[in-house]
């Protein structure tokens, strides 16, 4: 005897494997659509726009420091305007609360203990963004959950790889200036 498939089966048979190949190709396809979709959104494009609108580089220069543009012809800081050459005004003593900090132009500022003053890039050197909050202790980047410590500008959470560049300041009157 030999075994003999009706039509129906083998219908059957073959009108489900076409469907389960079709159902297996859209679900790859979306799963590899849901992948890259992932991925991208979480690139480190070291080139762009960051939230703020701003363009950022994979390693900002550090705060204080003359970046590209170092021979130009352009301000070097000075006043109130947040510069970082040797002098310049970055905020009031008065300003500045002890165990915490303001940002101030390019810079955040903070007064670990009382009395004494630092000054670091308010670039997160996660991704490029600014950071927006001076809180229990720490300066808080808000686009990816960074934070840093009003003491050094050191790592204490999130994705951060460095801590903030510091820019050298002194107290000079009531003004805390770039040394």
């Amino acid at each position: 005897m030999t075994d003999v498939q009706t039509g129906t089966e083998a219908g059957n048979r073959v009108e489900e494997a076409g469907t389960a190949s079709t159902r297996r190709v859209v679900l790859l396809g979306a799963g590899g659509l849901g992948a890259a979709a992932v991925l991208a959104a979480c690139g480190t494009d070291t080139t762009g726009t960051n939230p703020n609108g701003s363009d950022f580089a994979k390693d900002p220069v550090p705060a204080g420091s003359e970046g590209p543009a170092a021979g130009d012809s352009g301000s070097t800081g000075g006043g109130d305007s947040g510069g970082g050459a040797a002098g310049a005004s970055l905020a009031l003593v008065a300003d500045v609360p002890a165990g915490g900090g303001i940002i101030s132009g390019d810079y955040v500022i903070t007064q670990p203990k009382q009395g004494t003053f630092k000054a670091f890039t308010k670039i997160c050197t996660h991704q490029g963004c600014e950071v927006s909050e001076i809180k229990n202790g720490t300066i808080n980047c808000p686009c990816h959950g960074a934070k840093f410590s009003i003491e050094d500008g050191s790592v204490a959470g999130g994705p951060a790889p460095k801590p903030l560049a510091e820019t050298k300041v002194k107290v000079d009157g009531d003004k805390i200036v770039a040394a």
